[in-house]
């Protein structure tokens, strides 16, 4: 079944080819299509288009498909050229005539661009919750190894006293900062295409506002032709947001690799956690945060991918759009894969004491004494030509390290405060699941039995 048939026998190769992975990714937001469909029959029975009678069969049979999504079953026949095509097809043989004005004031390009809309809205919130459960770890691990000293690194060298407070506080604080990518995103999708049919509009007199309020929308996207155009821009949106938490926890899990190796042996796991060598008795690999590192350094390709597809495209729908659907698919998928073994991995990291009290570290103490003859009164130029000569010549001798009291340092971390900015930054995402939409649009049937 093909919406757009007219009479002619569509060669196979041909729907094949057009059709891609289209089959396979469609059923990933089957759900949202199927609430779009219904809040799309609430609003033509208010304008109108379908009479009550038909808009309460017509819920009914959608929340029937819901359910046998939910249980895994519903599938895209052969023939059948999408998931928009079999739920048509699906309801058009349970309600005769009432199921096929399931399409009225609509196009398959409105519709699949609320499908992608709403399921990206689920996947950032789901997203973001993750993310969440990740700063919070970070955080409680910051706060339970604020004391215990680590070396500080520029250009690879050891340079100044850190501490793993410091350090687990840093990567939490680059989350608060990957959740405003993902905030913008979610602002940016979170607009109702529904109604704007083809890019064009429709003579029906359909309400558009009135899907935006049942479908939870922030906005109706207003501009019919923007509606097209849109597409690639939301993707692109999106996959900066991914490829910001993907460069964090790239970052994060290279930081790691080296603090495992035999030359650093700053942090370790349990046993089970971690591989060895077919050949090499004494080997402990990181292989997860390599792999943690691998695939989120190919998230971050995610952005160029979309701006080449969609880049240059002229206004209106394109087939070649088509194609970004799996690339945004594959990559929440990636990206929540990642976060979930890292948050396992960190719930077991063994961190290691006295680091600092190796004398190979002494001279990342130098800026502490050189500070403390500034305290004294000497200028700071003078104070580091005098430290600097007594670490050439070894005279020179660490101490404890001065206080640190402003803020962001080893003695203040202020990770209250950093907390407090990622609850605020939280706030716009919601996490309304797929049966609460339902549950509501069902509201709206003359019998929810």
């Amino acid at each position: 079944m093909k919406l757009w048939e007219k009479g002619t026998n569509p060669e196979p190769v041909i729907i094949e080819f057009t059709a891609g992975m289209d089959r396979q990714t469609d059923l990933v937001f089957a759900k949202w299509d199927i609430i779009g469909s219904m809040a799309h029959v609430i609003m033509l029975q208010s304008a109108g288009l379908v009479s009550a009678d038909e808009k309460t069969k017509m819920l009914h049979s959608l929340r029937s498909l819901f359910k046998l999504d939910e249980k895994g079953e519903l599938v895209i026949e052969d023939g059948v050229e999408d998931i928009h095509s079999q739920i048509e097809k699906d309801m058009s043989l349970v309600l005769g005539p009432a199921g096929k004005k399931i399409h009225t004031g609509r196009s398959r390009n409105d519709q699949v661009l609320v499908d992608i809309r709403l399921y990206m809205r689920e996947e950032i919130d789901t997203l973001a919750m993750q993310v969440q459960m990740l700063f919070t770890k970070l955080q409680e691990l910051s706060e339970r190894h604020s004391e215990i000293l680590l070396p500080g690194y520029t250009h690879m060298q050891s340079a100044m006293v850190s501490s793993f407070g410091l350090w687990f506080g840093s990567w939490a604080e680059c989350l608060a900062d990957d959740i405003v990518m993902l905030a913008a995103a979610r602002a940016v999708n979170n607009q109702n295409p529904l109604g704007t049919a083809a890019g064009y509009g429709t003579t029906l007199p359909i309400d558009r506002k009135m899907t935006s309020e049942l479908l939870g929308f922030d906005n109706t996207l207003y501009n019919s032709a923007y509606a097209g155009v849109s597409r690639g821009k939301i993707e692109m949106a999106t996959a900066s947001a991914l490829a910001s938490i993907a460069q964090t926890l790239s970052r994060f899990s290279m930081d790691i690799c080296i603090y495992m190796s035999s030359e650093y042996k700053f942090v370790d796991f349990p046993d089970e956690l971690v591989t060895g060598s077919s050949i090499m008795p004494q080997k402990r690999n990181p292989d997860v945060f390599e792999l943690i590192r691998g695939r989120c350094n190919l998230i971050q390709t995610l952005s160029g991918q979309v701006a080449i597809l969609a880049g240059n495209l002229q206004s209106g729908y394109n087939r070649d759009l088509q194609l970004l659907k799996k690339l945004i698919f594959d990559a929440f998928r990636e990206v929540k894969e990642c976060i979930s073994v890292m948050l396992m991995m960190i719930n077991n990291i063994r961190i290691r004491e006295n680091i600092t009290e190796s004398a190979t570290y002494n001279a990342i103490f130098s800026t502490e004494a050189a500070n403390r003859l500034v305290k004294q009164g000497v200028p700071f130029r003078d104070a580091y030509k005098t430290v600097s000569e007594m670490v050439k010549n070894t005279s020179f001798q660490k101490t404890a390290p001065s206080d640190y009291t402003h803020e962001g340092s080893i003695g203040n971390l202020c990770n209250k405060e950093i907390a407090l900015l990622f609850e605020t930054r939280m706030k716009p995402f919601k996490n309304t699941s797929a049966q609460e939409f339902v549950n509501k649009l069902m509201e709206h049937a003359d019998d929810v039995n």
